[in-house]
């Protein structure tokens, strides 16, 4: 049967004019690979609004999988996270010049949400298919970790039966020009993430494998 997956990417932010989670998740969209189908989603760089996007797009399309993809510039792989925690505290504003510090997402809703996806799988085909990968346990406390917790918040509470999660990328080599930070092609990116996404697609259960970074 075929599993539908529902990826989304921010639009730029800050002072760069492209988002490496916008253009490699526009590659993907409409693409149908080892019966996964794919469909990509902009989401705005601002608080609420992002999970309000995601969600609208949630229940438009009724996908078995989400998977947010935003940009964490400095980093050196393709990196899923493990968790997303119960707090906003912006070092810079989003788009809509909001900057909320010290700010909890929800009142009411837990400390933390897990994802709901089998990252340490995800990376190990990622590593397998020549992409350098690895879990990371902390999505930061910006709109990143913000859409993460807001989704598996939604999710639990009105769609536990589909799975979802986030993946950080890092900077593709034309943002990098002037500050020499680290960088991915974006070839790279669209193909670590299709390989993600189809295994989250096709695999519920993680394995058991010593991995996972802070960054």
């Amino acid at each position: 049967m075929r599993k539908k997956v529902l990826i989304t990417g921010f639009d730029p932010f800050g002072k760069d004019t492209v988002n490496p989670a916008l253009e490699a998740v526009k590659q993907l969209d409409g693409i149908i690979v080892d019966d996964v189908e794919i469909i990509a989603q902009e989401v705005p760089t601002v608080f609420r609004e992002s999970i309000e996007v995601t969600i609208s797009a949630i229940e438009k399309h009724q996908p078995d999988i989400v998977i947010c993809v935003g940009q964490a510039g400095g980093r050196t792989q393709v990196t899923p996270e493990r968790i997303a925690i119960n707090v906003d505290d912006a070092r810079i504003p989003d788009n809509q010049q909001n900057q909320p510090i010290d700010e909890p997402i929800d009142e009411d809703g837990p400390a933390a949400y897990f994802t709901t996806l089998p990252v340490k799988r995800m990376v190990l085909e990622m590593k397998n298919a020549g992409i350098p990968a690895a879990v990371s346990n902390t999505a930061g406390t910006f709109v990143c970790n913000h859409i993460f917790y807001g989704l598996m918040h939604y999710l639990t509470n009105h769609a536990p039966t589909i799975r979802g999660g986030f993946i950080h990328i890092p900077y593709i080599p034309e943002q990098t020009t002037e500050n020499g930070a680290p960088s991915l092609s974006l070839d790279t990116i669209v193909h670590g993430l299709k390989t993600a996404l189809i295994v989250a697609a096709k695999e519920k259960e993680d394995i058991k494998e010593i991995g996972g970074t802070t960054h």
